[in-house]
């Protein structure tokens, strides 16, 4: 089959211009397109030429077709590549914001494993080493004494120099602390004091640098989300690390937990490497609409120069903050560290019960923290005002707990106790979408700086309260112990509900 078709046209005043690599312009141009469809493949060919006239005005070409069957592996090869070549795979478009806020999930997961993996070894090398409470008391706070000193500084560094260095560096410092403890445990009690201290300071960083890079990535409509996605890891961290630490301490010993938790730290980082930015701008593999996507729905900030904190300092809903998180994580963190020692001592589980029971609350946790976010954006978007949803939030975080601790001193099966510890901590989870979504609402600006500040608060919780769960029950019961906390859940609840706020009272 042949035709003749009018190629191109053009007035005296727009003619196309030869290209320099073109020798003899008068002779016609030829070219072969390809069309593949199943085992065939049919050729255009199309010869090139002007119409003769002087002027040359308009450009013809020849066209001739003709078909064949596929037969040869190289044509084959061609034709598969030439179908397939405008199939982008799916992993290229999916969206490289989630995947910092999955790298920064898993992160998190870590955090948390190798954090709660000492609350199970704990039992075996107190044994070993002849540890009473109040020293296992000491062991678990040490971590908290590094913990403290990164919150402000860890936010800091992170605004200096990016998320993706200061995440990356927290991961390998605790990473390192973690697989050196087994060797610091049998050096002596300094030395093991020293490295749970070293490894503190490396998840210190965690939270800031976190909060940091996903500011910057994720846009204003998807951050709820992509939060309560994060702080999930830490929850199913506690999981993982509850539920096979045991098992490793049965047929490895309990320096394997160290060993094996802190080396996953190595795989985390190179992917972060290869993968992570700080900022979209960085990224250089960004997809155009992706970006425009981020800028286009991110609140643009200009940077902070200067730290206002007497103003800061002075208003009331910053002080509810600060003593609201203290309050919250003083209960939060004894059941993190001392759960599996209630379990091994007032409940009779060995070892193996202790850490598998312990998965269920923090499972709970995960569930309900989400579950918390989706209410809490379902009671905004129908018209609640921010203060009356931070304020029922956090009073079910609060509230929720004491209940439940104050049931377990009068139920009388391990089943039972279990199941108030889940619920004690699964409405504790409700705090997501109650003070720890309130540093934004009050002062975007300064929204690092004021989780510096209630973090700091919530750490000395950490410290107090663990240190002084060993002497308490070095000296009375487990009784006294949930009284503390029940009281602090109490006295943050009247704290909360009559300071703080959800409008912004800082710009």
């Amino acid at each position: 089959m042949s035709a003749r078709v009018l190629l191109y046209s053009f007035t005296p005043r727009c003619r196309p211009q030869l290209q320099p690599s073109v020798k003899k312009p008068k002779e016609p141009l030829a070219l072969a397109v390809h069309f593949y469809s199943d085992n065939r493949c049919r050729v255009f060919r199309v010869s090139v030429r002007n119409s003769g006239r002087r002027d040359g005005r308009k450009v013809y070409a020849d066209v001739k077709s003709e078909s064949y069957e596929i037969s040869e592996p190289r044509v084959k090869k061609a034709a598969k590549f030439a179908s397939e070549s405008s199939v982008v795979p799916w992993w290229e478009e999916f969206p490289k914001r989630w995947v910092i806020v999955i790298l920064s999930f898993w992160a998190f997961l870590l955090c948390n494993m190798d954090r709660v993996n000492m609350s199970i070894a704990i039992l075996p090398m107190s044994s070993e080493f002849n540890w009473n409470p109040s020293i296992v008391g000491l062991i678990q706070s040490s971590f908290f004494w590094g913990y403290l000193l990164t919150q402000i500084a860890g936010g800091i560094w992170a605004d200096t120099v990016g998320g993706k260095a200061v995440l990356g560096f927290g991961v390998v410092w605790w990473s390192v602390a973690t697989a050196l403890t087994p060797v610091a445990a049998k050096l002596g009690l300094p030395f093991l004091l020293a490295v749970r201290a070293f490894m503190g300071i490396g998840e210190g960083v965690a939270m800031p640098a976190m909060n940091n890079i996903l500011s910057k990535w994720v846009p204003v409509s998807e951050r709820s989300r992509s939060l309560a996605l994060v702080y999930s890891g830490m929850y199913l961290g506690s999981v993982t690390g509850l539920a096979f630490s045991p098992f490793l301490i049965h047929k490895f010993g309990w320096p394997s937990v160290f060993y094996s938790f802190g080396s996953l730290g190595t795989v985390w980082f190179t992917v972060w490497l290869s993968k992570a930015h700080s900022s979209p701008l960085e990224d250089p593999q960004l997809r155009a609409e992706e970006m425009k996507l981020i800028i286009a729905n991110s609140v643009s900030k200009e940077p902070v120069k200067t730290i206002p904190w007497g103003l800061i300092l002075s208003k009331p809903p910053v002080w509810a903050l600060i003593v609201s998180h203290f309050c919250h994580n003083w209960g939060t963190f004894i059941l993190l560290t001392w759960m599996p020692t209630y379990y091994n001592q007032v409940l009779k589980f060995n070892l193996t019960e202790s850490g598998l029971f312990c998965v269920l609350p923090w499972l709970t946790m995960a569930f309900s923290a989400n579950l918390g976010g989706w209410i809490a954006d379902t009671l905004v978007s129908r018209g609640l005002s921010v203060t009356s949803v931070r304020k029922i939030m956090q009073t079910i975080g609060f509230l929720g707990p004491a209940f439940f601790l104050t049931q377990l001193s009068h139920v009388n099966s391990p089943a039972m106790a279990v199941i108030c510890m889940a619920c004690s901590q699964g409405t504790d989870a409700f705090s997501q979408s109650g003070l720890y979504s309130n540093h934004q609402d009050i002062a975007p600006r300064y929204s690092g700086v004021l989780l510096g500040l209630s973090n700091t608060a919530g750490v000395l919780a950490g410290v107090f309260g663990t240190a002084a769960t060993g002497y308490i029950l070095h000296h009375g019961s487990w009784d006294d112990v949930f009284k503390v906390s029940v009281g602090l859940y109490l006295m943050g609840t009247v704290v909360w509900n009559l300071f703080s706020t959800g409008e912004k009272i800082l710009d």
